[in-house]
C-alpha cells in the first residue's frame, strides 16, 4: 500500500473507532440506567433498606444483568466485524470481540486493515468494564449506607 491509501486506511479505522466507541459508550449507559430502573437502584431507597437476602438477591441481579449487558456489547462488535467482512464466522467473531473487549490481548485475530479496531475495543472493554465495578460497588455502598450515617456525616 501507499503512503496516501495508509493514511486513508488510519482514518477509517480512527474514525470508525470513534463511532463505535460512541455508541458503546451511550448504549451503556442507558444500560446501567436501565438496570437502576428495573432493580430499584435509587440511593435513598437502598439506604431504606437492610442488608438481607432481598438485597443479596439484588446485587446477584445486578452483577447478572452487567454481565448480560457485556455480552451484548460484544456481540455488537462481533456483528461489526462480520458485517464489514473483517472475519467469516459467528463463533469466530465472538471468540475475537470477547477477547479484545475483556482485554485479553488476541488481536493477531484481527485483519491487517481492522486491527486498530480491535485496539479501541480493548480499550472501551476495559473502560466499560471499570464503569460497571464502580457502578457495582456504588450500590453496594449506597445500600450498606443508612439515613443517620448520612446525617452524622460518616
Amino acid at each position: 500500500m501507499t503512503g496516501d491509501a495508509n493514511t486513508l486506511v488510519l482514518g477509517a479505522q480512527l474514525l470508525i473507532s470513534g463511532a463505535l466507541v460512541f455508541v458503546l459508550t451511550l448504549f451503556h449507559a442507558l444500560g446501567l440506567l436501565g438496570i437502576g430502573k428495573v432493580l430499584h437502584l435509587e440511593p435513598e431507597a437502598l439506604r431504606s433498606r437492610s442488608i438481607d437476602l432481598y438485597s443479596i438477591m439484588t446485587m446477584a441481579g445486578l452483577g447478572l444483568m452487567i454481565f448480560s449487558l457485556h455480552i451484548v456489547e460484544i456481540l455488537m462488535f462481533a456483528a461489526f466485524y462480520l458485517g464489514v467482512g473483517a472475519l467469516q464466522d459467528l463463533d469466530h467473531a465472538i471468540f475475537v470481540s470477547a477477547s479484545a473487549y475483556t482485554t485479553l490481548g488476541l488481536t493477531t485475530w484481527f485483519p491487517e486493515k481492522w486491527r486498530l479496531i480491535g485496539a479501541a475495543e480493548a480499550l472501551i472493554g476495559f473502560v466499560l468494564i471499570g464503569w460497571s465495578t464502580a457502578f457495582m460497588i456504588g450500590t453496594m455502598e449506597s445500600l450498606r449506607e443508612k439515613p443517620r450515617d448520612r446525617k452524622a456525616g460518616n
